[in-house]
């Protein structure tokens, strides 16, 4: 693919990952749709995109409201005249131990952090067949690949982003419409601050939502699949080397996190 006279539309763009990519996008030739909530911040983030790319649109969106996803992908695609990728980027966390887990908190991360972007893949997906051309890319996490305690319901949905990317890409390879994973590390943005979840277990140096975005913006002009946002943490640790550590002795792997686990627990829980 080629950003340069592109339509793509950002998810979770009024902040973080996504709203440095999207200018970015812009930078690169790309017509750019950005979609969240906060119309204020997305508001910021147009001006941004439209120094370079001046029919750059935005839309307000709950896209933990599914059939609000889907309405706002065919807004999208109406208002572009077609959509040339997608970037699945929305995404919340919840930093909670499975004990005090309620249905309705795995609910809500499911629907906002996977279903709504299959929702909203759905939705373009028989248009894109039909054109031979497109992409859609679903922005994961390391947390899709390994399990982070205190953290199933993230890691639920980010695994899942990762099993569907796969065998989509499996089920479309040859078709024109491309698929991509992105697997993002310790990001600077404000998913570590929100309230309602536990401080991280792991206190780690952070990467500039900028550098994730421009790694996001190099695979889709690039010809794979899976990429590691950065390849290397800070520190010089090998995002990848960690998932076929893992991979390689999943029982040792296991064990040893566990360990770490039961280690921070406290008396009361």
């Amino acid at each position: 693919m080629k950003l340069q006279g592109s339509t793509v539309l950002v998810t979770g763009a009024s902040s973080g990952i996504g709203a440095a990519l999207a200018p970015l996008l812009a930078e690169r030739g790309a017509t750019v749709g950005i979609v969240a909530r906060r119309r204020e911040r997305l508001e910021a983030v147009l001006e941004a995109c439209r120094q370079h790319a001046p029919g750059s649109q935005l839309f307000v969106a709950d896209l933990g409201d599914l059939d609000r996803a889907a309405a706002v992908t065919r807004e999208a695609w109406n208002a572009f005249g077609g959509l040339d990728a997608i970037v699945h980027n929305a995404g919340i966390p919840k930093r909670t131990p499975v004990p005090e887990l309620t249905f309705d908190d795995v609910t809500h991360v499911m629907d906002v952090d996977f279903h709504s972007p299959i929702r909203m893949t759905l939705e373009v997906l028989p248009q894109m067949l039909e054109r031979g051309s497109g992409q859609l890319v679903f922005v994961s996490s390391m947390g899709g690949r390994t399990a982070i305690a205190h953290e199933a319901a993230y890691n639920a949905a980010k695994f899942a982003m990762c099993g569907w990317a796969e065998a989509m890409y499996l089920d479309l390879f040859g078709t024109g419409v491309e698929v991509k994973l992105v697997l993002p590390g310790p990001i600077d943005t404000e998913i570590w601050d929100l309230p309602d979840n536990e401080d991280p277990i792991f206190k780690v140096d952070k990467v500039p939502p900028r550098d994730c975005g421009l790694d996001i913006a190099n695979a889709m002009e690039d010809d794979g699949f899976e990429y590691y946002a950065p390849a290397i943490f800070p520190g010089g640790v090998d995002a990848k080397a960690i998932v076929v550590g893992k991979t390689q002795d999943c029982d040792a792997y296991m064990r040893g996190m566990g360990q770490y686990a039961a280690s921070l627990r406290t008396d009361d829980r």
